[in-house]
């Protein structure tokens, strides 16, 4: 069982920063790749980025290809999301996730966390 806890969302405007935590629990942390996904309102919850259990794999979304960075630290438990030059459509709730393996399908994560809001204004 792992439990999942993000943190670090708020409210900025276009072309600023933000940097997420996603703190989970248990000893067996290190073993899972992690994903972060978003959901604005209205539209279904979509992949964002993903990053292997060691940290040697990533994978990305085209929309935020070269203005996010996933990276994770298994001494701390512990999965970031750099978000750089944000844009309006960036606005969502924004989960991270533990699954098995590197994947873009939200259906194959088996745990989540319970969000944090991301508002970017114009």
């Amino acid at each position: 069982q792992v439990q999942l806890v993000e943190s670090g969302g708020g409210l900025l405007q276009a072309g600023g920063s933000l940097r997420l935590s996603c703190v989970a629990s248990g000893r067996t942390f290190s073993s899972y790749a992690m994903g972060w996904f978003r959901q604005a309102p209205g539209r279904e919850r979509e992949f964002v980025t993903a990053i292997s259990w060691s940290g040697g794999s990533t994978s990305y979304a085209d929309s935020v290809k070269g203005r996010f960075t996933i990276s994770r630290d298994n001494a701390r438990n512990t999965v970031y999301l750099q978000m750089n030059s944000l844009k309006p459509e960036d606005t969502a709730v924004y989960y991270c996730a533990a699954g098995r393996s590197l994947v873009t399908s939200r259906h194959l994560y088996s745990y989540w966390g319970q969000g944090t809001q991301v508002t970017v204004s114009s």
